[in-house]
């Protein structure tokens, strides 16, 4: 954080003089964790109310006025740097000519046996893309089939650290049909339901975002998305994988293999065993998810976003 950023956020007064400039401060401040400015169209997209535009349009000049935000080009930020916003324009760019190469590898992982859905999360789905970003995948898959699914993607992905293409293959979190209602329900997992790109299995993908309508009470201006692309052929070979696993003995293969990985995901952690960014390597497991949290990222952001709150007075 800037040595102005510090000052600016200790002279602002406890009380914003207006819930509409409260709720354009709590979301650039969220943003803010990650040095990202916003255009106007996102900032309304990521307010806790209903806004007119004409009306974000006095508020937004009210704040600069009062020196609480700063507009560098079309973009508003808690920090008045116009380098956040030329870094935004530029990982824009790239985000603009991977997420083509993320389409095309979210229909591939859509043909592995239980998938039933597939949508692009992480920076990317954001429209970011830094010099080494990854491909973040967020996957359902059929209920009590989680753990098969799971496990011939991740060997599949073994396969891809050969050619070094491991990071477009970041396979994150896995819920299947039976636990579609997040259980974490905070403004981060709210952003990323609202930005998460679907890209295969659009029929439970929509499910999955009717399962979890409680995000519209943090952003209720911020529709869920929509896939854009069309679904892949099926696959012969995915089903009749699947249909010869259809019975008792996939059952015990697939709690085998939760009880496999989550034996060898601690042993991972008790050595303190960190992935390619330095960040501790973190897996929450249960019989119908699996999260990938790297040094607890979830709740330092959390964490983050309190402390610019009570910085902000709000």
């Amino acid at each position: 954080m800037s040595h102005a950023f510090r000052n600016k956020m200790m002279i602002v007064p406890p009380d914003v003089p207006n819930p509409a400039g409260k709720s354009v401060l709590k979301a650039l401040a969220y943003f803010d964790i990650f040095h990202y400015p916003l255009k106007k169209a996102e900032i309304r997209q990521f307010l806790d109310r209903p806004i007119s535009d004409s009306r974000l349009e006095i508020i937004l000049k009210e704040l600069v006025t009062d020196g609480l935000i700063f507009q560098n080009y079309d973009m508003y930020s808690l920090q008045d740097s116009p380098l956040l916003a030329c870094k935004r324009v530029e990982g824009n760019l790239r985000a603009a000519s991977l997420l083509p190469k993320a389409q095309k590898i979210g229909k591939f992982l859509f043909r592995f046996p239980f998938v039933r859905g597939i949508g692009v999360s992480g920076s990317l789905s954001k429209n970011y893309a830094d010099e080494k970003a990854d491909i973040d995948f967020f996957i359902i898959t059929k209920a009590n089939r989680l753990w098969i699914a799971r496990t011939l993607m991740h060997l599949f992905k073994k396969i891809t650290f050969l050619g070094g293409r491991e990071h477009f293959y970041c396979m994150n979190y896995f819920v299947d049909e039976e636990a579609l209602l997040l259980s974490d329900q905070n403004i981060f997992t709210a952003i990323e339901l609202k930005t998460l790109l679907p890209v295969s299995g659009n029929p439970a993908v929509q499910e999955f975002f009717l399962a979890n309508l409680w995000a519209n009470e943090w952003f209720p201006e911020c529709a869920f998305r929509q896939q854009s692309e069309k679904p892949p052929r099926y696959v012969g070979l995915k089903y009749f994988f699947e249909w010869c696993c259809n019975n008792s003995f996939g059952n015990r293969l697939d709690s085998f293999l939760q009880k496999l990985t989550d034996k060898r995901w601690k042993r991972k952690q008790a050595r303190g065993k960190r992935n390619n960014k330095g960040l501790m390597m973190g897996l929450v497991t249960d019989k119908h998810f699996a999260k990938s949290n790297p040094g607890a990222f979830q709740e330092k952001v959390l964490t983050m976003y309190k402390e610019r709150m009570d910085s902000l007075g709000l």
